[in-house]
């Protein structure tokens, strides 16, 4: 068989899962690999990755995607990253630590001093990230804190792209996205804080250089033949996966916001300079010099109504990791009536990003009855998701004008999913069922760079040309007013529960982290 044209091979690695995708340059979709790699919890709160077993992971996924594209030319690998991940290394560039993902939650007391101080609103006003567990600054703070001798062994910090693009280019550097995303980066002067340094215990010299996201690399002879590619082959340092999910779901202008919805659910958009808002709720993040990302990630997402199935519905199963909606638990949400008769879930068993008062308020189902049924409780996990996104637009719209939404990530190839979001968004909506959209974006980043695309929305369009990865979702207006009419209501329901988590907090002895240990380890590992 002849090779095909020329294509892109974009990598999107997460905290547990590579997945590498070749896109034809005409717009079609060559191959997809995944890998998936184990998730450690070696203390209570500690969840941590290997990190040379990510990167065999990348290379394997790699190889299996260069393999597929049968001797066609690849221009460019393009790279996508989980951001909030931290690594120690050495002096000979060897990990001194694992990899903390963004869910490792160690760190919890020095976001809490950081809030409690004050100093969390300077921090997030010069990084645009928020104080959060999930952030390598507080990160930083705790190795200071807990492990001095092994900082002093520590000649450099570094994060999950940082670390690949040296595993595959030889180079260790970091880009400006994700550089945005660790708490330690000034985005307003475009160069590391001096003053939030301080507060880590680092220096800058600890750190490495800082490109821009199309900057371009060249893949190392002995990762070229391990992976079948040419030697010198460009590498697309890239971007952070949450603002090429922005790029991927076509949400690049300031009045089109994008969800994303697997583990986790996020909301974000696109604005021209660097944006930060007064509560400490949205996280500014670079996609390029000159397009930032705003947005917000709720620790609850599709997981929520996977906990509901292996807690309530054993019998209906999830058949792979990215099952976020199984056909059959979600038949039986489906014969239920919108609003599930009265009962309101807030899906808040794990840590919450999207709330920056702590370590996430309890979750909690209200108003059941005897009436109520497994549909009912599966079908208010969905409401109480999507009513949690709405809350979040809604956050959103003050910041920057939202006129329409786009939404992407395996959830949404459930009907059901699609019918509630949009009714709670009550706007024009755009739905997808892909679940590739930070590799689409990587690979459109990666046109971008490397001169095949005048511009990141023709570069999305080359690799999309007919749209045929979104469909517009009809809006319900009875749904939407329900919804609207439960909105307004959840603030002081959050409040009342809240109250209640205090008093069991108060009264629990030995204290036990259950908003992280209430999800089977899977769940919680998303």
């Amino acid at each position: 068989m002849s090779p095909g044209g020329p294509v892109i091979l974009a990598v999107d690695l997460g905290t547990t899962t590579v997945r590498a995708a070749s896109f034809a340059l005409d717009g079609t979709v060559r191959h997809v690999e995944t890998q998936q790699c184990p998730l450690l919890q070696p203390a209570p709160g500690w969840l941590v990755v290997e990190p040379d077993v990510l990167v065999a992971a990348t290379l394997a996924a790699m190889s299996a995607c260069a393999a597929a594209t049968e001797g066609a030319e690849v221009v460019a690998v393009a790279l996508s990253t989980a951001r909030g991940a931290l690594i120690g290394l050495d002096a000979t560039l060897t990990p001194v630590t694992p990899l903390l993902t963004r869910h490792d939650s160690r760190s919890a007391e020095a976001a809490r001093d950081l809030r409690s101080s004050g100093q969390s609103r300077e921090v997030h006003r010069l990084s645009g990230t928020p104080a959060h567990p999930g952030s390598p600054l507080c990160k930083l703070m705790w190795f200071a804190r807990h492990e001095p001798y092994l900082c002093a062994a520590t000649r450099w910090w570094v994060g999950l792209k940082d670390y690949l693009l040296h595993r595959l280019t030889g180079a260790l550097v970091t880009e400006l996205s994700s550089a945005s995303g660790t708490g330690l980066f000034d985005v307003h002067r475009r160069m590391w804080s001096p003053a939030v340094l301080d507060l880590a215990g680092v220096s800058e010299s600890q750190l490495p250089p800082v490109l821009p996201t199309t900057a371009v690399l060249r893949l190392s002879a002995t990762v070229g033949r391990s992976v079948g590619l040419p030697s010198g082959t460009p590498v697309v340092v890239g971007a952070g996966d949450g603002p090429l999910r922005a790029l991927g779901t076509a949400a690049i202008d300031s009045t089109v916001a994008g969800v994303t919805l697997g583990a986790t659910g996020s909301l974000r958009t696109v604005v021209a300079a660097p944006l930060v808002d007064a509560t400490e709720t949205f996280t500014c993040g670079a996609l390029t010099e000159d397009a930032w990302v705003l947005g917000a990630t709720v620790g609850n997402g599709a997981n929520v109504v996977r906990w509901a199935g292996h807690t309530l519905a054993p019998d209906h199963p999830s058949e792979s990791a990215d099952d976020w909606a199984p056909p059959a638990l979600l038949r039986l949400a489906e014969r239920t009536a919108p609003g599930s008769d009265g009962l309101v879930m807030l899906p808040h068993p794990r840590d919450d990003r999207a709330y920056p008062e702590g370590s996430g308020p309890l979750g909690a189902y209200l108003g059941l009855r005897g009436h109520h049924s497994r549909g009912h409780l599966v079908r208010a996990a969905v409401e109480g998701v999507c009513l949690q996104l709405g809350g979040v637009r809604d956050r959103l719209a003050e910041l920057t004008p939202v006129s329409s939404v786009h939404l992407a990530g395996g959830a949404f190839r459930s009907p059901l999913w699609r019918q509630v979001m949009a009714a709670v968004l009550d706007c024009p909506v755009q739905a997808s069922d892909a679940a590739d959209d930070a590799a689409l974006g990587a690979a459109a980043l990666g046109l971008f760079a490397i001169g095949l695309s005048p511009d990141l929305r023709g570069a999305v369009t080359q690799l999309d040309p007919e749209g045929t990865r979104s469909e517009p979702v009809t809006v319900d207006p009875a749904l939407a007013a329900a919804y609207r009419g439960l909105r307004t209501k959840l603030p002081v329901l959050r409040t009342v529960v809240g109250r209640v988590g205090d008093i069991l907090d108060e009264a629990a002895a030995p204290h036990v982290d259950w908003r992280t240990d209430a999800l089977p380890r899977d769940v919680v590992g998303g």
